[in-house]
């Protein structure tokens, strides 16, 4: 029923790839011919046919998760679990896998456990946030990230006041909150949640200052910032 890859592929450096193969195949009860088969379709699902006869120690780590993904699959289960599939992996690695991951996805329940939300998203049809053993929020990224305190985010770089003035400033402006304030060589970069856009409500409190604005930056909304503002209202 289920198939379970851990974050560290369990592999034995010293085989061959598909003697590896034939391993897996042999453990998880497969008869002949049906294991030639399902050897040579997974090597194709997970594109490692180009490396069969290499010893596993000579693969990069992009190939081992594939490895390591097909000996998950090998028993065709219902259900795959993937426990951070794409750490430690280059950027042309993380794309790969995750094609390979969706294509899974079609036919198959994936269960991917990440702390990287930004490869949640880039993978997953739908996303569950747990905080302390409980379910947080679930639903598509999309929904999460409508449904979050703040659906617009500003970035800004202010020159001159104190974070005491700036504080002082923000807090009275209905519907926006302030996020984050940071000290920089230019000034202090302050990030603000909004509920609708208020950039230029924002700019005309500023212009009535002595204060220069250097930077005002629209964000995105993103599942970092959903996590955060769910479990840090959860700390509270």
């Amino acid at each position: 029923m289920i198939g379970y890859l851990p974050e560290s592929a369990p592999l034995y450096s010293e085989m061959l790839v598909y003697d590896y193969m034939n391993y897996i195949a042999d453990l998880r009860g497969l008869k002949k011919p049906n294991k030639a088969d399902r050897i040579k379709e997974l090597a194709s699902l997970c594109g490692i046919r180009e490396v069969m006869h290499r010893p596993v120690r000579s693969l990069s780590k992009g190939y081992k998760q594939r490895v390591g993904l097909a000996q998950a699959l090998m028993d065709d289960p219902e259900i795959l679990v993937l426990d951070e599939p794409t750490s430690g992996l280059d950027p042309n690695q993380i794309v790969e896998i995750r094609s390979i991951i969706r294509e899974i996805g079609k036919e198959k329940t994936v269960i991917f456990s990440t702390h990287i939300l930004s490869e949640a998203e880039a993978a997953c049809s739908r996303v569950v946030i747990i905080n302390k053993g409980s379910v947080a929020a679930d639903g598509s990224a999309e929904m999460l990230k409508s449904g979050g305190r703040t659906s617009q985010l500003l970035e800004l770089l202010i020159s001159g006041p104190g974070e005491d003035e700036l504080k002082k400033h923000f807090e009275n402006m209905n519907g926006l909150e302030i996020l984050d304030i940071k000290l920089t060589d230019n000034g202090y970069k302050l990030n603000l949640g909004c509920e609708d856009d208020m950039r230029a409500d924002i700019y005309s409190k500023i212009k009535k200052t002595d204060w220069i604005l250097l930077e005002m930056v629209q964000q995105k909304q993103t599942l970092e910032n959903i996590f955060r503002e769910i479990t840090q209202e959860a700390g509270r």
